[in-house]
């Protein structure tokens, strides 16, 4: 391995080092301040768990059997949609059974 890559190596290494350090500080040192801190149960939580959840999606049993060359066409799109924190994109899709 040429010297080179060794000394980026050990530099990559050394900045990693660094900002793991650097993170796990500010992460310490960041308290509630002059507030209460929140117990693991409280509202805050709840919130970010209820955003979280994913929907549910029923599938209900086709009346007619597919045949044996049928074949699933999708179609798939990027649609904007208005959320809270401003615009979002998103993607979209739509599928349908040829025969």
């Amino acid at each position: 391995m040429p010297k080179i890559a060794i000394r980026w190596a050990s530099l990559g290494l050394i900045c990693a080092f660094t900002v793991g350090a650097m993170t796990a500080a500010s992460a310490a040192s960041s308290g509630c301040g002059d507030r209460p801190c929140a117990s693991p149960g409280s509202a805050p939580t709840q919130e970010l768990a209820a955003q979280t959840r994913r929907p549910r999606v029923t599938i209900y049993r086709r009346r007619v059997s597919l045949p044996p060359n049928a074949v699933r066409q999708c179609r798939s799109w990027l649609a904007r949609e208005y959320r809270v924190s401003g615009p979002v994109i998103v993607p979209q899709m739509y599928c349908w059974w040829e025969y």
